[in-house]
């Protein structure tokens, strides 16, 4: 815990103030291709900038690093980058900064857990081979220090979109001559630079002043702090010895305590996310797809809503959220309604033996919820349901992994870009980086694979939704509900804007002039 902490004052490379912002600890080395979980992500998008970004209020991508990107046939990509970018080492960011860190991501003997979001560029198979000799994808090619070619196996309309997600982003030279002391400090081409990290108490950033992006933030830099538990860093946040918390605990929106205990510096959004839980496919308890089903639709959404959240969320009727590219409606009919007759039926029929454990960290608020889920779960089927608690999201994120965890356990998914296929290829397609469940069908691979090659994206967005209907039909991963937060800020904060990622915007945010006694 660390509520003891002093009042956020920190001073770097002078007078420059420095905001603190709730984390929690990362699963891996700071590395934007070995990163795919809420924790680290925030982090890595402060050390690094793509080839694009996206807009704070609405996530349309605009040129970051890139100068233009172009293309006649959706498969073959020239990108040119602008000038002046540099590393916080001050080596120059040029075309074989993206070109080797993709190589390096996609080699499948690294084990880089994002290497899947390369999966479309030419030579990925031969590359990511988990034995594999060759080193380099046959799609990238250099043609100077500030261009470089991307072709794709095959045509897919949403690339674009893609590149300005972690697992694209640059390395410097320093990451490849020694990689363990990249490690224990990174170097990166974003607006914060790397100063210091404390495993389980904070990752300390600095204001980097030679980012040549034209969106220079205000503020000094940012002190992600770590907490294991979320009611600390509301008190904190209450208190002033917080600058900023990005989702607050379930318990502060009964009667609205928010309203009172924060007037006026508090924020409800909705974002690009969705809370799951998932199956442990690798555990023959779970193979016989009517089981999960049933417990898909022994869950009563709307009164676990209500109960746990006072109703600040939606009930999810399909795997991808609102105002998403691609999106239809009730696209898992009865499948993700409270149906208890029938999921009583099918429960039976399934012949499943023994309790049900439910699992997740606790150092984000997801056990009361997940003991809501269980209490649903087991007033329908009749079954003992249990919730299992892991203490910090980066050993559960391990034991994960390592297939390790036999339980039904949470999951969900922000997205990394505002598309359809951002919301099912991860998590879903066979062998995919965050499929850790180990779900596969050949016959939602092919609609997947069909979706990414279709000539316009309308025909895209078809065979996506198709995808998206056969795999709730499998219910590998069960969707709850349709993400919404509530952020909140300490008094000194000024121009908070929460970003459609749930990640505070550092581009924008200011510190207010200490008041003069």
């Amino acid at each position: 815990m660390l509520s003891t902490l002093a009042a956020p004052t920190a001073v770097l490379s002078g007078e420059r103030t420095v905001i603190s912002y709730h984390g929690t600890e990362p699963e891996n080395a700071l590395i934007p291709g070995h990163t795919t979980e809420s924790g680290g992500v925030k982090v890595i998008a402060a050390l690094f900038r793509g080839l694009i970004s996206y807009d704070a209020v609405d996530a349309h991508p605009k040129y970051a690093v890139a100068k233009s990107i172009s293309t006649t046939d959706s498969t073959v990509f020239m990108i040119e980058l602008k000038r002046g970018w540099t590393f916080h080492d001050g080596t120059p960011v040029t075309a074989s900064s993206f070109v080797d860190a993709w190589n390096y991501t996609a080699h499948g003997p690294n084990k880089m857990q994002a290497a899947s979001f390369l999966a479309h560029i030419e030579g990925f198979d031969e590359v990511n081979a988990a034995d594999s000799t060759v080193t380099e994808l046959s799609g990238l090619k250099v043609l100077d220090d500030h261009t470089f070619v991307v072709t794709l196996s095959a045509p897919f309309s949403e690339f674009l979109v893609t590149l300005g997600c972690s697992a694209f982003f640059p390395l410097p030279k320093a990451f490849f001559e020694d990689r363990a002391a990249f490690e224990a400090h990174p170097i990166g081409n974003g607006a914060f630079r790397f100063v210091s990290r404390e495993l389980e108490k904070n990752i300390l950033l600095e204001r980097y002043d030679d980012y040549a992006g034209d969106d220079k933030p205000q503020i000094g830099g940012v002190d992600f702090r770590i907490y294991a538990d979320l009611g600390d860093a509301y008190h904190d946040v209450m208190d002033d010895r917080l600058d900023y918390l990005d989702v607050t605990p379930f318990w502060a929106l009964e009667g609205s305590r928010y309203l009172k205990d924060l007037p006026n510096r508090t924020y409800d959004r909705t974002y690009l996310g969705i809370q799951t839980i998932t199956f442990p496919l690798y555990d023959p308890r779970y193979s016989d797809r009517r089981v999960r089903q049933a417990i898909s639709m022994a869950i009563d959404r709307v009164k676990l809503i209500d109960k746990i959240f006072q109703g600040h969320q939606a009930p999810s009727d399909g795997l991808v959220p609102p105002a998403v590219s691609g999106r239809a409606e009730n696209q898992g009919g009865e499948l993700c309604s409270y149906s208890p007759v029938r999921a009583r039926e099918l429960f039976e029929a399934s012949g499943f033996q023994g309790d049900i454990e439910l699992t997740s960290n606790i150092d984000s608020p997801n056990q009361p919820w997940m003991e809501e889920v269980c209490a649903s779960v087991t007033a329908t089927l009749g079954v003992p349901c249990r919730f299992v608690s892991i203490p910090t999201l980066g050993e559960f994120r391990r034991k994960l992994n390592a297939q390790e965890i036999t339980a039904v356990f949470r999951s969900g998914w922000i997205a990394d870009y505002p598309s359809i296929e951002n919301f099912l290829s991860p998590m879903f397609r066979t062998g995919a980086s965050d499929n850790v469940g180990k779900y596969s069908n050949p016959a939602v691979d092919a609609l997947l694979s069909a979706a990414d090659t279709a000539p316009t994206s309308e025909q895209a967005w078809d065979l996506y939704q198709q995808a998206e209907r056969a795999i709730l039909q499998d219910m590998p991963t069960i969707p709850i509900w349709y993400q919404s937060t509530l952020s909140a800020w300490s008094t000194r904060l000024r121009t908070v804007q929460p970003n459609p990622f749930r990640e505070l915007d550092l581009y924008s945010v200011t510190v207010a002039e200490p008041e003069e006694d």
